[in-house]
């Protein structure tokens, strides 16, 4: 076909993926070409801002490593991660809600048994976690595997710090014989998502702030369950009800309780202050 004009050219391009094999794929592509299409026609966009929209999403791919991933972080803020989570999570009342997963987990975390220091040195006050994983009928889910990652005192991944070579504030351990998981690690703080790069600057020109409430992520399987990715988040915390990717749900905050130096919930005693978090999870029966 020639001669295509700003009326006729969405049907030719559509007419170009009739006759692709993949049924899903033509669905999505299609979709894909009308929507962008009629969002050109809606603003009139220019060629100019067409351009800086392509140099964008280029310098975002720059960006990306294998410890930084910045097509997450503007899906996250863009608000569309957290929308396919909510599309591809349904799950009966009472069971504990999905959220983001986040730019910052690592395959393969430190394997660690129930009541260990996964910190690992990571800098913040110490904390005690523990709780039980049981379903939606109130049996205990034993040898749950329960990944665990956080931010440090001063907002940042292990995985970004460029000169250290070992994990801190993340490991993996298994739910006991009654479903019970505790373990130690450190406080969680807010911290702004990176935004040196294109993220941070699209925030900025929006005049929205990186920050993301403090919070501990989870991601818990076991057989015979829907594997959960989800957040407990502070309670308390400033940044619930403006979070940079929107990840916040009521169910998923958690009181981290102050206590005095002296004898912590594992009977070493401190000579600081530190925390305790008691959070239960709920897993969705496959």
């Amino acid at each position: 076909m020639r001669n295509l004009n700003e009326d006729n050219i969405t049907q030719a391009v559509l007419a170009r993926h009739a006759a692709m094999p993949d049924v899903r794929l033509r669905e999505i592509m299609s979709s894909l070409v009308q929507h962008l299409h009629s969002f050109a026609r809606e603003v009139k966009l220019t060629e100019a801002e067409w351009f800086a929209g392509i140099q964008f999403l280029t310098d975002t791919g720059h960006m990306c490593s294998d410890k930084r991933q910045e097509f997450i972080l503007l899906s996250d803020t863009l608000g569309l991660s957290m929308l396919v989570t909510a599309l591809n999570n349904r799950k009966p009342e009472g069971c504990t809600e999905s959220t983001v997963f986040g730019p910052f987990h690592v395959e393969g975390s430190p394997q660690y048994a129930l009541g260990d220091d996964i910190a690992n040195g990571a800098k913040g006050d110490p904390c005690f976690v523990r709780g039980v994983v049981r379903d939606i009928d109130g049996k205990s889910v034993p040898n749950a595997s329960m990944e665990v990652w956080q931010a440090d005192a001063d907002g940042l991944y292990d995985v970004q710090y460029a000169d250290q070579d070992s994990h801190r504030g993340r490991g993996t351990f298994h739910s006991g014989p009654q479903g019970e998981y505790y373990f130690r690690t450190i406080g969680a703080e807010a911290y702004p998502i990176p935004h040196d790069g294109t993220v941070g600057r699209m925030l900025e020109a929006l005049g929205r702030h990186p920050w993301r409430p403090a919070h501990l992520h989870f991601l818990i399987k076991a057989e015979n369950y829907q594997t959960l990715i989800t957040h407990v988040f502070r309670n308390g915390d400033k940044y619930l009800d403006s979070d940079a990717v929107f990840g916040v749900r009521s169910s998923l905050i958690g009181d981290w309780v102050r206590h005095k130096a002296g004898t912590a919930p594992d009977g070493t005693c401190l000579d600081v202050p530190f925390f305790t978090l008691d959070f239960d999870f709920v897993l969705n029966p496959v």
